[in-house]
């Protein structure tokens, strides 16, 4: 039994339960809704705003390294395989999972949450929910790239003879993991819920 079938309605801030015909909670005020309005369209629109913040994010340099007048310029792939070359596979493997597989896993994993909410399947409900968190606990890891260039940014200044500046991508990425956020935060998983009460009510 959920909640809205049994006549409760909580709030989203503060968690407080009431019944369904409540207006605003009763402890902090907030306008109480049974299920986010407009929830998918905002998850798509922030996907989408992500999505095309993340394509100059791989196109434009991250790094802009200068050394002794000498300037040379890193994409996020291009600086992997720099950290391959130069056999720092460790590293290498951590901004590439970074930098590469997250972004690209959170567009997935938020997209097909989305689709499934209008064309929803039989597959398991704690899997999407459990996909859900996942999507959530990572975002707040995806920002190592941008916290490197802004720590080599603000530590590797000696003049003329060594300087780092972050790259456009940088800003770039940065834009695209804060939106990917927003999106996943926009998401009412109590529509996962209600998709699967439908899935098993035409089975």
């Amino acid at each position: 039994m959920t909640a809205r079938s049994a006549g409760l309605i909580a709030c989203r801030t503060c968690g407080r339960v009431h019944r369904a015909q409540t207006q605003y909670c009763q402890r902090c005020g907030q306008a109480l809704f049974s299920r986010e309005p407009a929830s998918l369209q905002r998850v798509w629109a922030w996907l989408c705003a992500g999505f095309m913040a993340y394509i100059p994010a791989n196109l434009y340099p991250m790094l802009e390294t200068t050394t002794l007048g000498r300037t040379q310029t890193n994409t996020l792939l291009g600086g992997v395989v720099e950290l391959v070359l130069h056999h720092s596979f460790g590293v290498a493997a951590i901004v590439f999972f970074a930098s590469i597989i997250i972004p690209i896993g959170k567009f997935v994993c938020i997209s097909y949450l989305a689709l499934q909410i209008q064309h929803p399947d039989k597959r398991s409900l704690h899997v999407k929910h459990r996909m859900l968190e996942v999507v959530d606990f990572i975002g707040r890891w995806s920002m190592i790239d941008v916290f490197v260039v802004a720590l080599l940014s603000s530590l590797v200044q000696l003049g003329s003879v060594v300087s780092v500046k972050p790259g456009i991508a940088a800003v770039s990425f940065a834009l695209s993991v804060v939106f990917t956020m927003l999106s996943a935060m926009s998401f009412d998983s109590r529509l996962i819920w209600d998709t699967d009460s439908k899935v098993s009510k035409t089975t």
